[in-house]
């Protein structure tokens, strides 16, 4: 069976996966891009067109991002700021051509019909409970992984309910204070899985929980 898998999912010090305030020119709030710099410096974020950047460990967990990945699911808070479905033009804040390149499945009460995107991203508006969800994208990933890309509550309702098979959590040193917090109500979680920890000279620490079989 293909796997739940977290991947490159940035919280803070405290805990925040993202920022207070967040609105159509703000996608984390106030925490702006400083949970993403880390991975904006990679040699994989900047592509073959654009020369420069990192070459260690944040490249080389970065580049796992879409491996055997079929299908993302996600929270309509990553999808959009909040009031996006009043908007019938609102697409998502990757432009025409995300960086997904699967099936999308947004998690939200609010239906509309799929959008199909450039780059082979087709956005699909479901509203179901986690378990349920996971079994439609598996279904179009067609036997590939399932990605749960956020935001955090999204992530931590799959972890509470004992579906994630793998994550990769990178702990950015700084302090938001404020926000939505990953961990809450996640007391002991670890013991479910094989943790392991990776320094990175950018300051990152990348942590992977890979579960216990």
């Amino acid at each position: 069976m293909s796997l739940a898998r977290v991947q490159n999912f940035s919280i803070s010090l405290d805990g925040f996966g993202t920022g207070e305030g967040q609105s159509h020119d703000k996608h984390f709030g106030h925490a702006g891009d400083r949970l993403h710099e880390w991975m904006f410096a990679t040699r994989w974020w900047r592509g073959p067109d654009e020369p420069g950047g990192s070459g260690g460990v944040d490249d080389v967990f970065a580049q796992q991002f879409g491996s055997g990945v079929g299908a993302e699911i996600m929270g309509a808070g990553k999808f959009g700021h909040p009031g996006w479905h009043e908007d019938p033009e609102w697409k998502g804040a990757w432009g025409p051509n995300p960086p997904f390149h699967t099936p999308v499945f947004v998690l939200t009460h609010h239906s509309r019909p799929s959008i199909e995107m450039e780059g082979g991203t087709t956005f699909h508006f479901v509203d179901a409970p986690p378990a349920e969800a996971l079994e439609t994208a598996r279904k179009a990933a067609g036997g590939q992984d399932v990605r749960i890309g956020g935001g955090p509550t999204v992530v931590r309702d799959f972890l509470a309910a004992r579906l994630i098979d793998h994550a990769h959590i990178v702990v950015v040193p700084i302090l938001l204070g404020r926000g939505v917090r990953l961990w809450d109500g996640l007391e002991g979680i670890e013991n479910d899985y094989r943790v392991e920890t990776t320094s990175s000279p950018s300051g990152v620490t990348h942590v992977t929980f890979t579960r216990r079989r």
